[in-house]
């Protein structure tokens, strides 16, 4: 009894002890809890107080901001309105057309899918078809019909295709009328030998599929512009497609080379001008965009060069700029011998995503060049190199501001990674479309 007794003291003593440590754990438990809870709360209001902090000064530059949204609503209607048939090349344009094997029952589509600062050039989507059937150009004052002179001076909407190949001798400038559309598509139509193509004081011209090349100087002639007028034409410098006080034009998808002046110019106020998807090859002057230095009236250019290749034999001038807004976007240059991109006069550049290759020569590395001008001015001029792919020592010389909203007015699509370069522009010129199948 006496045993059983001391057994259940000593168990007693136990059980109390355990109750009494745990509930002091419990406490302490608790106590380490609250303060765990306490000192969260505080970093967490800590924490709010350092974002409020940033968040107040987060936005240093609200134009650059505003001009980063507006460019990504822009770029997110672009994949929304270039949706059709897309077959994700990367190059929004053949994207827009290119996969349909129906695209020569659906030939004015095309006008739904340009891009950049040309992107409202509607040609002669609204307007009848016109076939041209005879590659003659025997009277520049009174056309034949079924002539590509007769089509393009018709004073209504026209969408110009090709019977045939065919190799067209202009005797005189093509001087073309408004609301026009020269397609190529699914036939091999040069013209060449002669002279070229001229756009003057008109709007809203589509050049697509075409070869232009070995033009030549000519006038000193009468020469047709619509039906109801003809005048007396002075000497044509032999540009392939010369841009005089023009917008809304779209020049794609054409193989350029071998002119006696530029390959494309765009003068004289011309504005509101896309030059994609094309192929320039053995040429000196290539492109120039802007009349001079005095003409200021080309200050409002804008004008979007994009997913051309800059080929074989080119040496300078891809673009040459005066005033005015250029954006140069996801081309590839292959070769120049003296730079690919010059300006004078101030102009706006904005260089972003493509790939430039430098030739061999080492003193013809530098990408860009300032033409006639000291280095304590063109220092000040809004010249950017952005996400450009530099290869074989080529290197681009930056000047200007670096901030976005600098180059609101040279941006007019989203730039793809230039190491998509090769991809998109693969295509570059005239394409090998066949009825029935993907162009």
């Amino acid at each position: 009894m006496a045993v059983s007794l001391t057994r259940f003291l000593v168990f007693f003593l136990f059980s109390s002890l355990f109750i009494v440590m745990a509930k002091g754990d419990d406490v302490q438990s608790r106590f380490v809890e609250t303060e765990k809870l306490q000192s969260s709360e505080n970093s967490t209001m800590a924490d709010r107080l350092d974002d409020n902090w940033i968040n107040e000064h987060a936005v240093d530059n609200p134009d650059e901001i505003a001009s980063m949204v507006d460019m990504s609503i822009r770029n997110s209607s672009e994949r929304r309105n270039l949706g059709y048939f897309s077959c994700a090349t990367g190059n929004p344009i053949d994207d827009c057309w290119r996969c349909d094997p129906g695209w020569h029952l659906h030939r004015k589509r095309l006008a739904n899918c340009g891009i950049g600062f040309g992107r409202n050039a509607v040609g002669g989507r609204d307007g009848r078809y016109y076939v041209v059937n005879d590659p003659g150009d025997d009277d520049p004052v009174n056309p034949k019909p079924g002539t590509l002179r007769h089509a393009v001076i018709q004073d209504r909407p026209l969408w110009i295709v090709f019977k045939r190949d065919m190799v067209i001798n202009l005797k005189q400038e093509l001087i073309m009328n408004s609301f026009k559309t020269i397609d190529g598509r699914g036939v091999n139509v040069h013209i060449a030998y002669g002279a070229c193509i001229t756009i003057q004081f008109i709007t809203n011209v589509i050049i697509h599929g075409l070869h232009i090349h070995d033009c030549k100087p000519t006038g000193n002639a009468m020469v047709r512009s619509s039906p109801s007028h003809y005048g007396w034409r002075t000497i044509a410098d032999g540009d392939a497609i010369s841009i005089f006080g023009s917008s809304h034009i779209w020049i794609d998808h054409n193989s350029l080379s071998n002119c006696a002046d530029g390959l494309v110019d765009a003068i004289m106020g011309s504005t509101s001008i896309t030059i994609s998807n094309n192929y320039f090859t053995h040429h000196n002057e290539v492109m120039l965009l802007g009349h001079s230095d005095s003409y200021t009236r080309d200050k409002q250019m804008q004008v979007t060069i994009a997913y051309n290749h800059f080929g074989e034999g080119l040496i300078q001038r891809m673009p040459r700029c005066r005033h005015g807004y250029f954006h140069v976007v996801n081309n590839d240059y292959t070769h120049w011998e003296m730079y690919a991109i010059g300006g004078s006069a101030n102009p706006t550049i904005n260089s972003q995503g493509n790939r430039y290759l430098a030739p061999s020569n080492p003193f013809a590395k530098e990408v860009t060049k300032r033409v006639e001008t000291s280095d304590g001015v063109w220092k000040h001029w809004n010249w950017r190199s952005e996400g450009d792919l530099l290869l074989n020592g080529a290197y681009f010389t930056p000047s200007g501001a670096g901030a976005a909203a600098s180059y609101a007015r040279a941006s007019s699509l989203g730039a793809k990674s230039s190491s998509m370069v090769g991809s998109i522009t693969s295509g570059a010129g005239v394409l090998s479309c066949r009825r029935g199948r993907q162009c």
